[in-house]
Formats: structure tokens, C-alpha cells, sequence
């Protein structure tokens, strides 16, 4: 069997065992891109978005979206509407998968994903990251009640009866604590606004 065969080999036993991979994870396997392409070519592989490819035979779950963006954007973290779906506090079903980034980034370059991108900065970036392991993807997504105070935060995004429900659903659902919220409202500056929310659910 001769180098690029194994290659092959390597690269396609990999990409069965997560639901997508970049370019970037292909070199940190130690293989090259033409690799990744000549698959392509041969249908065993398929390309999803800009640098982001799957399995052609691959075995999704209906969160594939989440890794696919993860992957698209890596220093990305799933917020707002993708977040409340993720943690099942809504019966919204977006169609896009919503995402934060820092507000100072640049704007990613990613096509045939559709995607919401939201900026946040400082504490409302960073506070509130859990990981998740999905299709052999880690992901990024804020916790519950991160994204309920989101959902406050951006209710001109999302509207406020999305948020509403999204904390009613979190308290029945004992998803969390009236405290948690209460300590991540704070910690985001709008205390004053959620303060009559949280106390007529708590």
C-alpha cells in the first residue's frame, strides 16, 4: 500500500469518526490537503462550507448543524436561539444556527452554511462557555442560564416573547436557579431589567 492510500485510509477513518473536519485538522493529522481533495473528487468526501468537510457515508443527528458552524468557526459559541434549542427551552426551530463572536473579529468567511452571526465582548463573550461533545466535535455552547439572560440581553434580536418563554421553560424544566440567573444577569449588566422577570418565576 503506498503513502497516499494510507493517507486516504487515514483521513476517511477520521472523518467517519466526527461529524466534519477542516483542512486544518487534516495537516494536524499529518496529511496533506490534496489528500482531502482527491477524496473529494472520488465522492467519498464532501465539502459542506469554506474548508469544512464530511464522510460522504456519514451517520449525522439532527445537531449536525452545530458542528458543522463549530468547525466553520471554531472561536465561535452557539448562543440565543441555537443555545435555547440545544438545551431544549423553546419550541422555536431556527433555521439558521446562531453564533457569537468577539466584537472586534473579523467577519468569517464561510458560504453554504446559514448562519446568524452575533458579536458580544468582554464578560458577555466569555462568561457562561460549556462543552459539549457532539459527533465526536467539541462544541461551544453557552449554559442555560447564560443564554436566558442572552435572550434578554437581544430581545430586539429574538423578541421578548422568546425570552420570556425561554425563562419559564428553564424554571419548570428545574434547568435552573433563580440565583444562577440572577448572579449571570449581573454579571451582564442588566440586573434591572430581569430583576421583576426572575422574581415572578422564582
Amino acid at each position: 500500500m503506498d503513502t497516499r492510500e494510507t493517507e486516504s485510509d487515514r483521513i476517511l477513518h477520521h472523518a467517519r469518526r466526527q461529524g466534519a473536519f477542516s483542512l486544518r485538522d487534516a495537516r494536524r493529522w499529518g496529511i496533506h490537503p490534496e489528500v482531502v481533495y482527491r477524496l473529494m473528487r472520488a465522492g467519498l468526501v464532501e465539502r459542506v462550507a469554506r474548508g469544512v468537510y464530511r464522510a460522504s457515508d456519514g451517520q449525522f443527528t439532527e445537531k449536525h448543524g452545530l458542528v458543522l458552524t463549530t468547525k466553520a468557526i471554531p472561536e465561535g459559541v452557539i448562543c440565543l436561539l441555537s443555545a435555547l434549542d440545544f438545551h431544549q427551552l423553546t419550541t422555536q426551530l431556527p433555521f439558521e444556527v446562531w453564533i457569537a463572536i468577539d466584537r472586534r473579529a473579523a467577519q468569517p468567511r464561510v458560504s453554504g452554511l446559514p448562519l446568524r452571526i452575533v458579536r458580544f465582548s468582554g464578560q458577555s463573550l466569555r462568561m457562561g462557555i460549556e462543552e459539549h461533545e457532539l459527533e465526536g466535535v467539541t462544541v461551544r455552547v453557552y449554559s442555560v442560564a447564560k443564554t436566558v439572560v442572552d435572550c434578554f440581553r437581544c430581545r430586539s434580536l429574538v423578541g421578548l416573547d422568546v425570552a420570556l418563554e425561554a425563562l419559564r421553560d428553564c424554571r419548570e424544566q428545574r434547568k435552573c436557579t433563580p440565583s444562577d440567573l440572577w448572579e449571570m444577569a449581573v454579571a451582564c449588566r442588566i440586573g434591572s431589567v430581569m430583576r421583576p422577570y426572575i422574581e415572578a418565576v422564582g
